[in-house]
């Protein structure tokens, strides 16, 4: 028997065990606090290969003590069901991480620096890609001219993604590489290119990803995730957002090594029940993710039923109501869930009408029972919610956009006005009404960070839309699992999947009844398991260990 402790997991390094290997042996982890419904005191549990055996307090620990064939030592350390984050783009985060974001740049002058470097730094790259920049963060206030970025790149063909990836700007030798762009909706002679003419030049700049690239990426990305304790990410592709090789060469690589479990979404319209088998060959779970019936509020894409405030239109929608509502009444009677991205008033308000077509034709119980999801969902009125709950909907939500974009001064309030940017993201009135909530980042366009997602869920900057900080985190890991049809994982119980991590943590508190003054407690007797402290400002907890299926992730397996 080994006998280690969770601080020093991270100076003894597991043997590195592939996918479909040995089964990983018996653990026993004690003294500490494990977060579980089954038992709200317990401060031990015991892992047998790759599932959850039991849970319990530290003296009934000692029978199993001398029968495992590893004893960890918690040391007070908390554990926790691994997070799922339910909306990645796995390929772009790794690239963003590897390559050029401009996230941290302060100024237009920075990001233009910081893009004339990255170019003489790569010189062999055909294509130089780089995601990040947001205008309305920089005192310039506007993005970089095409001339810009032709002397940063000395002429070299570039492809730099808003921070929303809706929109983007490139340099001349890119949009040369792609014929009739200049003739294609959404198409700018000088500024930032949407629509139709964004997908077109985004599709040249990743055809330049070579496989290697992209495997050095998709590991990049996915040992991130593990090193933040998320031990599930549902990849949103689909073929205006990535491709069909991309998506299946992310599938085969989480299968061959070991890393977070990746679930994949196609969107794509199923307008037809063969279009189905599309789904099947490339191993999706649903046909939704990025299936983008509108934009974004930062490129003022995302569809509006009344006119922004600082532009003359209410965005654009990419799929009518009628294709919305074939998609859903297809995937309904084929027994597949399906989604769409809907982030305003009159992209959710299409969701709700196309779910209310196919129950009609299919049945209310079949549409509730798959799930059918909802991407982002920010921007509801009151006969929405009640659409969504009354059939179903998952609203799969970011609460990093509120954190970014949110309050009265944010991006959110310049595009919106004051009114209508308070009503976004109304996690407490999709909570009240019943729509189930998962958590995700919606990487590269916030970072993978779930501890901070909790916090921004239950720290809201309008008061009235913040939910607890536990219900928060059972939407960042119960939640995502039951999103992909799973009601036994994302929960340390015994029978379920061993997915878990390991925290240093401060004080654990329950969060008062009164959530949106966000008070306080460590009384011990009020029988729900503690959280940390995460009110704005206090330490967020530190990761120490992530186990999927009972073999560790993070600190990664020789080195």
């Amino acid at each position: 028997m080994r006998t280690t402790s969770a601080a020093a997991a991270t100076d003894t390094p597991e043997p590195r065990r592939p996918p479909g290997g040995p089964p990983p042996g018996t653990l026993l982890l004690r003294g500490g606090f494990v977060y579980s419904p089954a038992d709200p005191f317990a401060t031990a549990m015991v892992v047998e290969g790759g599932t959850v055996a039991w849970v319990g307090s530290e003296g009934a620990a000692d029978s199993f003590a001398d029968g495992v064939d590893e004893v960890v030592h918690l040391e007070g350390a908390l554990v926790t069901p691994a997070f799922t984050d339910a909306h990645v783009h796995t390929t772009s985060t790794g690239l963003a991480l590897t390559g050029l974001d401009l996230s941290p740049s302060g100024s237009l002058a920075d990001a233009l620096a910081r893009t004339t470097a990255h170019a003489a730094a790569h010189p062999g790259e055909r294509v130089l890609l780089g995601q990040g920049w947001d205008e309305t963060a920089w005192p310039e206030g506007r993005p970089p001219t095409r001339a810009e970025l032709d002397a940063a790149t000395g002429g070299r063909p570039l492809y730099l993604a808003r921070a929303d990836v809706h929109s983007a700007v490139a340099t001349t030798a890119l949009l040369d590489l792609v014929p009739g762009i200049r003739d294609l909706p959404g198409f700018r002679p000088d500024g930032p290119l949407t629509r139709d003419a964004h997908h077109a030049v985004r599709a040249a700049a990743h055809a330049a990803v070579t496989p290697a690239q992209r495997a050095a990426a998709q590991r990049a990305a996915l040992r991130h995730a593990a090193a933040r304790g998320i031990g599930s990410v549902h990849e949103c592709a689909g073929p205006d957002i990535s491709s069909e090789d991309d998506l299946t060469a992310l599938l085969a690589l989480a299968g061959q090594e070991p890393g977070p479990r990746v679930h994949g979404y196609w969107a794509e319209p199923m307008l037809e029940e063969a279009d189905l088998e599309r789904l099947r060959d490339l191993g999706a779970v649903g046909a939704g993710g990025d299936l983008f019936i509108d934009g974004s509020f930062g490129s003022h894409t995302a569809a509006l039923c009344a006119p922004y405030a600082d532009a003359p239109h209410t965005g654009t929608t990419y799929l009518d109501a009628d294709t919305v509502a074939r998609h859903l009444a297809v995937c309904t009677r084929a027994g597949v869930q399906a989604g769409f991205h809907a982030i305003g008033d009159a992209a959710t308000a299409a969701v709700a009408a196309g779910a209310r077509a196919a129950a009609e034709e299919a049945g209310t119980g079949r549409v509730r029972a798959l799930r059918h999801r909802v991407e982002h969902a920010e921007l509801l009125s009151p006969e929405t919610i009640a659409a969504f709950a009354e059939f179903g909907l998952i609203a799969s939500v970011q609460p990093a956009f509120d954190a970014t974009w949110g309050g009265e001064d944010g991006m959110y309030a310049a595009r919106l006005g004051g009114e209508r940017a308070r009503a976004l993201n109304p996690y407490a009135a999709m909570a009240r009404a019943g729509v189930p909530l998962v958590l995700g980042s919606d990487s590269p366009v916030t970072p993978l960070d779930p501890w901070g997602a909790v916090r921004a869920a239950a720290f809201h900057r309008t008061p009235e839309h913040r939910i607890s900080a536990r219900g928060a985190f059972h939407a960042h890991t119960r939640g995502g699992w039951r999103a992909v049809g799973r009601d036994d994982a994302g929960v340390l119980v015994p029978g379920a999947p061993a997915d878990y991590a390991v925290w240093r943590v401060g004080d654990l508190v329950v969060q008062a009844p009164d959530e949106r003054v966000a008070n306080w407690s460590t009384d011990p007797r009020s029988g729900t398991p503690g959280l940390p402290d995460l009110s704005p400002g206090a330490e967020l907890p530190e990761l120490l260990r992530t186990v999927v299926a009972g073999r560790p992730l993070f600190p990664p397996p020789n080195g």
